[in-house]
């Protein structure tokens, strides 16, 4: 079985690379601990016997470096998620991407699970963006399923065209997070309320 190596020119995560540093502190305690002798005297450290560029796989369930033991995510289990609708016919994927973006600065993990990117391409959906909000608390069940019905927070046809960021964050806010405060987003509906 051959393995993928992780490139080396690769960005990495801080927080990745600590959890690497303590595994590697950690085996090396263990080593240290194991050591033996050899006929001159000088130490041999007992190091497990792994494949050539293999760590140790940090559950039986799933192997870093083993795509056949990999576990998708569950898109279930990932609520409250986002989903934009856009009409890929139209060019719009810069403008989803952006909210996309946008969307997960301000509401980061847990707030929001996943925002996914839903290109349409027939000429029904010619035209379209939409913005849905998926969540435990969305109104209603769509028939026998253990999924959330979609909710509406944006549709370009009916409310005359593309949200105001502002406007988008709000209406996510309200839904899943209301204690939120979205800083200079907020001080302008605060200006307006009090004029």
């Amino acid at each position: 079985m051959s393995t993928v190596k992780p490139s080396k020119s690769e960005p990495s995560c801080a927080t990745c690379d600590a959890g690497a540093a303590n595994q590697d502190a950690n085996l090396a305690a263990a080593n240290e601990s194991t050591q033996n002798t050899s006929a001159s005297g000088l130490p041999v450290a007992i190091l497990p016997i792994f494949e050539p560029n293999q760590q140790p796989a940090p559950s039986a369930a799933e192997d870093v470096l083993d795509p056949s033991t990999f576990i998708p995510p569950s898109s279930l289990a990932c609520t409250p998620r986002i989903v934009i609708e856009f009409c890929d016919r139209c060019r719009w994927l810069h403008r989803a991407t952006w909210i996309q973006t946008e969307l997960l600065l301000t509401f980061p993990l847990p707030t929001i699970q996943a925002i996914t990117l839903v290109p349409r391409n027939s000429p029904e959906t010619g035209g379209r963006f939409r913005v849905w909000l998926v969540s435990t608390n969305s109104a209603g069940v769509a028939g026998d399923s253990d999924e959330p019905k979609p909710e509406l927070l944006w549709d370009r046809k009916t409310q005359g065209g593309f949200p105001e960021l502002k406007d988008l964050k709000q209406r996510v806010r309200d839904r899943v997070q209301p204690s939120l405060s979205l800083g200079h987003s907020d001080k302008k509906a605060v200006e307006d309320k009090s004029s």
